[in-house]
């Protein structure tokens, strides 16, 4: 085992961390050595996920390149996994590079699969996350030869669990056209969303053909079972169902809440060791409440990257992301079209399907210009 030190380590390629690395490599690192610990040189934008399954665009065109980025910026890239956290040693235990030694952490992981715990585990069950196996896995679905249509069911009832719905039902390049279930769960489908944007939502879910179930899904002896009842069978079976919280945080020592999400301030700082930040879907804000999704990750990130370097130079952190009361939302329908919803407002129609592509490609080639030295 070898063993290094840092003065701050970035452990995850989170959305948080990407506007980290470009906040260095546009004003100069904060500290003499950064450090970026990551599984892959890419980060994959989940908000275009939908859009490459339904053929929209290609993968390469969702990708950051945090390896660009990273060099970029000075920073040092480590392509391993945090095994292990010891904030009082200030050190990591990594999966295979061994030891790595802090002054100051952030922690942008996102969130880990449940979908095995929660569900059942199943042969077909496909876990949204983590989002690079997602990727590879449904595309050896895809290509695998059929004379009969894929039979797909999509489980959450979220604002992901209704875009795989229609991704699904318009995936690209393959025929028979998949049939496509979209099972809710008891929760309020959608929620966050303005009634009508549910409305348009629930509508194009009856165009498109795709099956619509409430009540919450369990997998047992391969089927899915739902109020008692068995449905399917099913070719694929994919679990939008939100993501849980990695272990080693907790069992570290850092403070976490009841399911494990890190705790953190205002700040983004550990309420138990305020020299380790985080964000993203591994941390939960104890001063209000911030949904986990990538637009708070998006927007948390130049708030983590100020207060990081507060940190780092001696300052007190002085920048906390507080959300809108009212968010503009924008669900891909797969079929060219998106329903745009903003407050009690909502509209459907391909102008919003070129809004949500605009403000996806501005987001990554804000970064991939970085990364590229321009």
């Amino acid at each position: 085992m070898t063993a290094s030190t840092c003065d701050i380590l970035l452990i995850g390629g989170g959305h948080s961390h990407v506007a980290v690395l470009a906040d260095w490599a546009r004003r100069g690192l904060p500290a003499p050595k950064a450090c970026l610990l990551t599984p892959l040189p890419h980060l994959q934008y989940s908000g275009m996920v939908p859009g490459w399954i339904s053929g929209e665009h290609a993968r390469a065109d969702s990708l950051v390149d945090l390896a660009g980025l990273a060099e970029r910026a000075g920073v040092e890239l480590v392509l391993d996994r945090c095994a292990a956290l010891d904030p009082q040693a200030r050190s990591v235990l990594t999966q295979k590079s061994g030891v790595i030694g802090f002054t100051t952490a952030s922690i942008d992981i996102g969130g880990v699969g449940q979908a095995a715990r929660v569900l059942g585990d199943d042969p077909q069950l496909l876990d949204v996350r983590p989002m690079d196996r997602f990727i590879e896995r449904l595309s050896d679905e895809v290509a695998k030869p059929r004379t009969e249509p894929m039979q797909v069911a999509v489980i959450g009832g979220g604002a992901g669990g209704f875009e795989l719905a229609f991704a699904l039902r318009n995936l690209s390049r393959v025929i028979p056209i998949p049939e496509v279930s979209l099972i809710l769960g008891e929760d309020a489908p959608l929620k966050g969303l303005s009634r009508r944007a549910l409305s348009l939502a629930l509508q194009e879910l009856r165009r498109q053909g795709i099956a619509v179930h409430e009540g919450n899904a369990a997998l047992r002896n391969g089927e899915v079972v739902l109020a008692g009842k068995a449905l399917g069978p099913f070719d694929l079976i994919v679990a939008a169902i939100g993501s849980g919280p990695a272990d080693w945080p907790r069992l570290g020592g850092l403070e976490t809440d009841m399911p494990g999400f890190i705790a953190v301030d205002e700040y983004q700082r550990s309420v138990s060791h305020p020299y380790v930040l985080a964000a993203g879907d591994c941390a939960r804000r104890v001063d209000q409440p911030v949904p986990h999704s990538g637009v708070h990750a998006v927007h948390t990130g130049p708030v983590l990257a100020d207060n990081l370097r507060a940190a780092l130079t001696g300052r007190e952190p002085g920048r906390s992301y507080r959300p809108h009361s009212t968010s503009l939302y924008l669900l891909s329908t797969g079929n060219g079209q998106a329903i745009a919803s903003y407050g009690p407002f909502a509209a459907q129609g391909r102008w919003a399907s070129r809004l949500k592509a605009w403000i996806d490609k501005r987001w990554l080639a804000t970064y991939a210009a970085l990364s590229q030295g321009a």
